[in-house]
């Protein structure tokens, strides 16, 4: 599931222009723009959750640079991320839907 912007940045074309590829060889990518995001108050950091068990949430300074990752197993944070991720999957476009929609300059 990725989070994007309107208009989409350099960054979030480029994925959209290669994700067929991705669909092709078996992903389901879906795109939902930020503030859907925001108005179904999902969280406001990004992570990935593994097995419905384990958070990585990702660490950005105010200039957008990583800094790392904090892992958990926090079963209070591991059913937020997995509301939080079957919230978003429900109101997510699949990328070719959503690739009709955006004009990719990539």
């Amino acid at each position: 599931m990725r989070l994007v912007d309107d208009p989409l940045t350099q960054g979030q074309q480029f994925l959209l222009a290669r994700a067929p590829r991705n669909v092709a060889a078996g992903e389901d990518i879906r795109n939902l723009y930020r503030t859907a995001a925001d108005r179904l108050g999902l969280p406001d950091f990004d992570f990935w959750l593994f097995d419905s068990r384990i958070v990585m949430r990702f660490v950005f300074d105010d200039d957008d640079t990583a800094l790392g990752v904090i892992l958990t197993e926090d079963p209070a944070e591991v059913v937020a991320a997995c509301q939080a991720r079957d919230a978003a999957w429900h109101h997510a476009i699949r990328t070719a839907d959503f690739a009709e929609t955006v004009r990719s300059s990539v």
